[in-house]
């Protein structure tokens, strides 16, 4: 009877399999989108591209002043804005939703959602037209841009 080989695991093959999960873990948690349009001028500008993360595990949990991407509800594409306000603060008065009571009521962001408005603010379809936005619809918050 012959006997089996033995196999040496070398760094080589080590290095292998452990690239090998994270190439298997960015794919899963990473992706990256093209701008489209004004709405985040200065800081994005149209036809960059931006890497976006759904593993908050890795980068950490939305917050105000974090840029996120969401599915266009009216088409294919996405809708990239910034997070101005969270669930339980209150718009102030001068970027409240369009459909808000009058000048003196306060506008409290629903618990589980988030305001967003472009930083081009002039030029900006966002949570003024729409309204809050439910956390369970944000694909990802944008990690890296340049």
């Amino acid at each position: 009877m012959k006997k089996g080989k033995k196999r040496a695991v070398t760094g080589f093959g080590v290095f292998l399999v452990v690239m090998l999960i994270v190439a298997i873990v960015f794919y899963l948690n990473f992706q990256t989108i093209e701008v489209s349009g004004i709405s985040m001028q200065p800081t994005l500008k149209d036809h960059q591209r931006v890497l976006v993360s759904k593993a908050y595990w890795l980068v950490g949990p939305i917050h105000d002043k974090d840029i996120v991407v969401l599915q266009d509800p009216h088409g294919p594409g996405h809708i990239i804005k910034r997070v101005c306000w969270m669930g339980g603060e209150n718009v102030d008065w001068k970027w409240r939703p369009n459909s808000a009571p009058g000048p003196d009521a306060k506008y409290l962001v629903p618990d589980g959602s988030v305001y967003l408005l472009g930083d081009n603010r002039d030029f900006s379809e966002d949570s003024r037209k729409f309204g809050p936005v439910e956390m369970g619809k944000i694909i990802g918050k944008v990690v890296v841009y340049k």
